[in-house]
């Protein structure tokens, strides 16, 4: 994949076990490693509890003071009670990009049936784009390859620029 035009991102992990120090964020650290492929720059990186409030405070304070182009959650997308990363995302985003997640699921399913019970959304708050992954790994990897190569043109579109 060839570096385009640098761009600042955030990464924000959602995880109770990670936010207490009992789990090694491998994913959020694997999400900044696959984001700099393309140019990014990291800017933040921070873990949360799976909580609203928690999760919806540090997307506010990426979008809206940092600042940054690109922000990628990862956990709190499956089913469990605590799972809660897309309903904080969608009472920040003010558009949302429906194809991104389906793109994901898509390609995830020619691995695994499982692909289809993430509940990750994608969308723009002001000049930001927002893409939850689920928490594990491998799924992390699979999903952000699927659409890491359209991040740059996204960004491009979110600047005016053509389509």
């Amino acid at each position: 994949m060839e570096k385009t035009e640098s761009f600042k991102f955030a990464v924000l992990t959602s995880s109770d076990r990670c936010s207490r120090g009992e789990s090694e964020d491998v994913s959020g650290k694997l999400v900044s490693e696959m984001a700099k492929t393309i140019g990014g720059l990291a800017a933040a990186y921070d873990i949360v509890p799976d909580e609203i409030a928690a999760i919806k405070e540090k997307l506010l304070h990426y979008c809206d003071t940092l600042k940054v182009n690109v922000v990628i959650t990862t956990g709190g997308t499956g089913f469990s009670g605590r799972d809660v990363t897309p309903e904080a995302t969608a009472q920040v985003i003010e558009k949302n990009i429906p194809g991104l997640p389906e793109l994901m699921r898509a390609e995830g399913l020619k691995k695994t049936k499982k692909a289809v019970l993430s509940r990750g959304i994608c969308g723009i708050r002001r000049n930001t784009i927002i893409i939850n992954l689920p928490g594990s790994p491998k799924a992390v990897k699979e999903s952000l390859e699927a659409v890491l190569d359209l991040i740059p043109h996204s960004l491009e579109m979110l600047s005016g620029g053509r389509h």
